[in-house]
């Protein structure tokens, strides 16, 4: 399986937009978090990581299609640590390992050190991802509400 990094331009925001809140639906069904689901999000939000200069979006590609996404902030200080967020595969493109190959191509590109994300502690799939990817929980918990909490994790 070979993936690609495709990096995403200002005309693609609206895409990047329709597929986020495709590919978090379902999640948002589950745990009803209006305030943090990007499955909530506008196009003024997507646009407005679009254009920080530490930000890159990026299609992530099998067999030129576009699967799912990544951004990825990178201040390129060598101090500050990297972060993904978001990333999603698409609903039919799931249990795939795309998500897997994305994030190991993003360390490829911007460094293997330094990393951190963050998740949903009871999606557990996401968990064993990232601890199969060498990332650690920090400690760091925050309740969103009675039926979701975020968990962070940490990468070198």
């Amino acid at each position: 399986m070979v993936i690609k990094l495709i990096n995403a331009k200002h005309e693609d925001i609206g895409i990047i937009l329709q597929m986020q809140k495709e590919a978090f639906a379902e999640l948002y069904a589950k745990y009803q978090d209006t305030e943090t689901s990007p499955a909530t999000e506008k196009y003024e939000d997507i646009l407005f990581r679009f254009n920080q200069p530490e930000t890159t979006y990026y299609f992530i590609t099998a067999d030129n299609i576009n699967v799912g996404v990544i951004r990825i902030v990178d201040c390129k200080d060598g101090i500050t640590r990297k972060r993904i967020s978001p990333i999603f595969i698409m609903p039919e493109y799931r249990n795939k390992g795309y998500a897997q190959q994305a994030i190991k191509e993003a360390e490829r590109i911007h460094g293997e050190h330094l990393w951190k994300l963050d998740t949903i502690l009871q999606e557990r799939g996401n968990c064993y991802l990232y601890d199969k990817l060498g990332y650690h929980q920090t400690g760091k918990t925050e309740q969103i509400n009675d039926r979701m909490t975020i968990v962070f994790y940490e990468k070198n």
